[in-house]
């Protein structure tokens, strides 16, 4: 009895109501005939019989749907007219047997004068029955579907937080990670309080790329904070080769934006523009809000330019720039998508995101600061 166990329980609580309905009808309809029209004791029994058939035929027509369910709609709704007519003649047949059979009416003339007047007499409760149990499998069917696509959009929206989570993860440069430690192990002989400044910085960072795990917006000024103290630990390695400047609108600063969206882009500026240089150079950061397209963020930096051996092939820190388009897009569509330019004076990304909170007027458009 396994195959009943793996019945979804809301087809037997569906199975139990037709029955114990058509149970209601039965004994009502079977008691007045026994009293009214034939007070025999065997019609009493008839009437179990009909019902106990009839019970078994509501299962196999759930059987029937499901396997017609497969099926293209034309295809469906051809077998479900032969379906209600193979339906009406096991009914009538048992009801054939049960009486006019019993009566010694056993001859096929028989038979099919019974059916006929079937058609006038009872045709149409067979048919309901079929309808009803037909209606009741699509109807269930319908909000099973509905359950089933809520739960897929569920999972679906799970998967896509686990991978953002394993993206956040990964978007700290091993590299980046290993060159700080370096750096570290260096200062600790000329500088021990460099040394603890570039251990603090390099806590902060990793204490952001862990609270980004959460999934949560962060309000664009930590962003911005976290871009600091990542550029500053560069700067420990690339000392005056690296130089940093920033414009950005003061009344944006409280705008919520997703995790780590800036960082992918900068280090990508540091790893494949700046750092081949032999000269170095500058990364810019610029945030300002352009009415009435939102809010303009780029990156620039004037390093190696359309000369960079890679520029959005995601390797700069395994999920990279293209991870940060992706994101873009998943968050605000695709017109926010990454806006890469290079040339010989150097390489810049830019991308535009709605205002999701206000940026009062009258304001400064950008306030320039230079490290």
């Amino acid at each position: 009895m396994r195959w009943l166990d793996n019945i979804p329980k809301v087809w037997k609580r569906a199975y139990l109501l037709i029955c114990l309905w058509y149970a209601i009808n039965f004994a009502v309809s079977t008691f007045f005939e026994w009293k009214l029209k034939r007070p025999f004791i065997y019609v009493l029994w008839n009437g179990l019989y009909l019902w106990e058939a009839l019970c078994i035929l509501i299962a196999l027509t759930f059987v029937y749907s499901n396997w017609l369910f497969r099926f293209r709609p034309v295809t469906q709704i051809v077998g479900h007219a032969i379906g209600l007519l193979t339906f009406f003649l096991v009914m009538g047949t048992l009801k054939y047997f049960f009486t006019d059979y019993m009566d010694g009416l056993v001859y096929f003339d028989n038979w099919k004068e019974f059916i006929v007047d079937l058609l006038d007499m009872e045709a149409i409760r067979f048919y309901d029955q079929y309808i009803i149990t037909v209606a009741v499998y699509y109807v269930i069917s319908y909000f099973r579907g509905l359950q089933r696509k809520e739960k897929e959009q569920s999972e679906l929206i799970l998967k896509n937080k686990e991978m953002q989570i394993s993206l956040l993860k990964s978007q700290i440069n091993p590299h980046f990670l290993f060159n700080t430690l370096n750096s570290i192990s260096t200062l600790m002989h000329s500088s021990k309080d460099q040394a603890r400044k570039v251990i603090t910085q390099l806590s902060d960072i990793f204490r952001y790329a862990l609270d980004s795990h959460a999934g949560k917006m962060v309000k664009l000024a930590d962003e911005v904070e976290f871009i600091e103290s990542y550029i500053r630990i560069q700067q420990v390695r690339f000392g005056d080769r690296l130089a940093f400047k920033k414009e950005v609108d003061p009344n944006c600063l409280n705008l919520s934006i997703p995790p780590m969206i800036l960082q992918p882009l900068v280090e990508n500026s540091v790893k494949y523009g700046i750092a081949p240089k032999e000269e170095g150079g500058t990364i810019g950061l610029i945030i300002r809000h352009e009415h009435p397209r939102g809010i303009y963020f780029e990156v620039y930096d004037n390093g190696l330019g359309i000369l960079a051996k890679k520029v959005m092939d995601g390797s700069s820190s395994g999920v990279g720039m293209k991870n940060t388009d992706m994101r873009l897009k998943s968050f605000y569509g695709p017109s926010a998508g990454l806006q890469v330019r290079s040339s010989h004076e150097g390489y810049s990304v830019s991308f535009v995101i709605p205002v999701l909170e206000s940026v009062e007027k009258g304001s400064p458009a950008a306030i320039l600061f230079e490290n």
